[in-house]
């Protein structure tokens, strides 16, 4: 587990071990995430007001509902500067990620937080991977390499997954035509026969997010929170907007941090359930 090659957070390669288990196919999409919803009245983070309490600073409106969606820019931007992309969009749910205009029902269902991935996964009686456990499964039984399918990044020129195809963040040829994200199983599987485990959207994992992995603590794999600190998960799997030049991390290896109250238009998850 683990890389040394690209990111420093990725480090050190470790072994771990993981019990037996079964993952979803692909990331659970709008219409199996719109099944629960109805089943149980479930209402998402997305679709609550803010606290009062926790956001004193805001004015009523400020703290209507919504969430983050990804906006191209009209050119050239400097990279180290998230909000030149990313907006706050009042209205902005599952249903309607970019704040207006349904959501496909094929496609991975995005706008969820942590707690609302944990809520349907707890009432599909499975839960959320470990970082370890989705790692695993997305190498898909192959030897390490530094994509899942190999050490190209297009074999053959195949595009293998859905990402950034062009100049981030104004710039997308889209892949194999979707810009945003794609129906599950559009790109091949990988060994395991699992698909969009890399690309497409960022999965949440339990595991809490580390600068480094803690082979002896196995903190990669344990769920827990930081103190005073909004809990922070290690997601997985890259997304739709990773690109070379701003986020090569879709690759088995690599993570992002992410605060479990947190939700945008490209983080999805997927379910796995012990044998």
């Amino acid at each position: 587990m683990g890389s040394e090659q690209f990111y420093a957070d990725e480090g050190p390669v470790h072994e771990v071990a993981v019990a037996d288990f079964l993952i979803d196919q692909h990331p659970v999409t709008n219409r199996q995430f719109a099944a629960f919803v109805a089943d149980t009245g479930y209402v998402t983070t997305a679709e609550r007001p803010l606290s009062a309490d926790d956001f004193p600073e805001l004015s009523e409106p400020e703290r209507a509902p919504g969430s983050l969606a990804f906006r191209p820019t009209a050119g050239p931007v400097p990279l180290g500067d998230w909000r030149q992309w990313w907006e706050w969009v009042p209205g902005a749910h599952w249903r309607t990620p970019f704040g207006t205009g349904p959501a496909g029902d094929d496609h991975p269902v995005v706008q969820v937080s942590f707690d609302d991935a944990s809520a349907y996964a707890q009432r599909a009686g499975s839960r959320l991977p470990t970082e370890a456990e989705w790692e695993f499964a997305a190498r898909g039984g192959a030897a390490e390499t530094t994509y899942a399918w190999g050490d190209e990044l297009r074999p053959g020129g195949t595009l293998m997954a859905n990402t950034w195809q062009g100049a981030f963040p104004y710039r997308n040829e889209g892949a194999s035509g979707w810009r945003g994200t794609s129906p599950v199983g559009t790109f091949p599987p990988n060994g395991a026969g699992l698909v969009d485990m890399i690309g497409n959207v960022w999965e949440w994992t339990t595991s809490p997010y580390t600068a480094r992995h803690d082979p002896d603590g196995s903190s990669c794999c344990v769920a827990g929170g930081h103190g005073d600190r909004p809990d922070r998960r290690a997601l997985k799997g890259g997304s739709h907007l990773c690109a070379p030049e701003y986020c090569l991390r879709y690759r088995p290896p690599a993570r992002s941090p992410q605060s479990d109250d947190t939700s945008t238009t490209n983080i999805g998850f997927r379910c796995v359930r012990d044998i």
